[in-house]
């Protein structure tokens, strides 16, 4: 959660007493929950046998999860579902707590939701919500609370706006240890004693040991290890309960951003950008590792816990967690290779291919020769690969793509010896329209334009000549497009290509492909 200077100065005060605490017992730490607090509040009786759980932990970085104890969140990962994604960075918006738990509560993208940073200018939460202040408008029967200890989740309602009932604590001016344990107590006595249908509670000790250490420090691990029993409490609240048996109760454990291994986040690099969903309950596999998981699928897989199909007016960029993408360029995985000519890429990072998915195809006949291998014409690539080509020119933007996407990037091709144009073709299957009136082509494009590039949709029926449908003269960051095409007379089916020229210009991302006919 980083923060404003004032706040690196309660950084710099409480440095001993938190790396202290991070080491200490669970026990200790507890015991250091001195601040006055009077006893939990009263919540309204539950109405539903659907719960939800969600505990935030701001600063977890998931990568250390390994190397920590850990043993109740490495529990909820052999029982639940585990996604692992990357945040954006700026100009989209800060790898800060204000953008991330704004994504997290809202379920949209900071390009809606309007937290950039942590001042929280240009916030829209009367448009975008958070899940609490969601429920309480379609599901106002339901009993919710939250506890959080970094006040502005409060004071600027993204976190406790609709909630029955909740504890605010200030941990920026009393420090994350002790507060992070009244909540964990709070929570606790609300779970084994009250019938709450919906809780949020939020841990921050663990960003200020990050801040104050790095989070490849033994009391980074430490920290992990006292938050991860305040969860096991409340697992173990939620199995005490003398209505368990007749219940249905999820659990989902998220993160706001992560942190350099020295400690620190709001910038761009991969440490700073890992975030996490993890949850287990019914319908949710266990076990699971899927790799199109993003930290907007909190909200989205709440409402799904709960039963509430979501309006479309809400506008959510997020998907149930147990939901996976039925994109072609999904089934790639197996195809995907290390690096070859790039060079900040690790190793051991496997995220491209020029294999296309059955049906598809790549022409690359009017294709320039050299390059860099990994980008030569379009290739399939994963966010984690494609981003660490080159950071800082928005590549890390492609928020609505997820798992694998095709990307046509003249720019990364050009950073090897190479001669003549980057002119690629993406090539659908073909689709059959016949005895339809209209066929309606979706995707989510990435887009940025420089010079004299190109990058046009065409169609072609009946495998005709194309035709162009669609031309992008202007950056088009991260949405979706919905092109609706009247079926020609006698026209049986249809392909659609995309086009990309370019001579060392920007890039052209595609994914969620999806061809229907009415």
């Amino acid at each position: 959660m980083s923060r404003t200077l004032s706040r690196r100065s309660v950084l710099a005060t409480t440095a001993a007493a938190a790396s202290a605490a991070a080491v200490g017992s669970l026990a200790t730490v507890a015991a250091t929950a001195t601040t006055a607090h009077a006893a939990p509040p009263t919540l309204p009786n539950g109405t539903s046998k659907d719960k939800v759980l969600v505990v935030g932990i701001d600063g977890l970085r998931h990568d250390v999860i390994a190397a920590a104890s850990a043993p109740h969140l490495k529990g909820m990962m052999a029982n639940g579902t585990y996604g692992t994604s990357l945040l954006y960075t700026n100009p989209m918006a800060a790898t800060s707590s204000g953008p991330g738990w704004s994504t997290i509560s809202t379920g949209v993208w900071p390009d809606k939701h309007g937290v950039k940073d942590n001042s929280f200018a240009g916030k829209n939460y009367t448009r975008y919500p958070g899940f609490l202040a969601r429920l309480a408008q379609v599901r106002p029967q339901l009993s919710t609370y939250a506890a959080v200890d970094w006040k502005p989740l409060d004071a600027q309602g993204t976190v406790t706006a609709g909630a029955d009932a909740k504890l605010v604590l200030d941990g920026d001016r009393d420090g994350y240890t002790g507060h992070d344990a009244t909540i964990a107590a709070d929570t606790e006595s609300i779970l084994r004693h009250q019938n709450p249908d919906v809780v949020f509670a939020y841990l921050g000790q663990v960003d200020i040991v990050g801040h104050n250490l790095g989070a490849a420090h033994a009391q980074y691990r430490a920290a992990i290890d006292v938050i991860d029993g305040y969860l096991g409490r409340l697992l173990a609240a939620i199995k005490a309960r003398p209505t368990y048996a007749t219940e249905r109760w999820t659990v989902i454990v998220a993160t706001d951003h992560g942190h350099t291994d020295a400690g620190g986040h709001g910038g761009s690099t991969i440490e700073e950008r890992r975030t996490f969903v993890l949850a287990q309950g019914p319908g949710i596999a266990a076990g699971a590792t899927p790799r199109d998981t993003r930290l907007v699928d909190v909200a989205a897989t709440v409402f799904k816990q709960l039963s509430i199909a979501p309006d479309p007016a809400w506008g959510l960029d997020g998907k149930p967690i147990q939901e996976r993408s039925t994109d072609p360029f999904e089934a790639l995985y197996p195809a995907l290779a290390g690096r070859v000519d790039e060079t900040g890429i690790p190793a051991g990072v496997l995220g491209w291919t020029r294999t296309a998915p059955s049906g598809w195809s790549v022409i690359n006949s009017a294709m320039g020769t050299g390059g860099v291998a990994e980008w030569r014409g379009w290739t399939f690539a994963t966010d984690e690969f494609w981003s660490r080509s080159q950071r800082d020119q928005s590549r890390e933007l492609n928020v609505r793509a997820r798992g694998i996407f095709a990307v046509a990037d003249s720019d990364e091709w050009d950073d090897k010896a190479s001669s003549g144009p980057f002119d690629s073709t993406l090539v659908t299957p073909a689709y059959a329209v016949g005895g339809t009136s209209s066929v309606t082509l979706d995707f989510t494009t990435l887009y940025r334009q420089e010079g004299s590039q190109s990058a046009r949709v065409l169609a072609s029926w009946n495998g005709g000549t194309p035709t162009v449908v669609r031309s992008y003269t202007s950056d088009v960051i991260s949405q979706p497009q919905s092109l609706s095409l009247s079926v020609p007379a006698g026209a049986t089916n249809v392909s659609f290509r995309f086009h990309y020229t370019g001579a060392n210009n920007w890039y052209w991302v595609i994914d969620g492909v999806k061809i229907s006919a009415a």
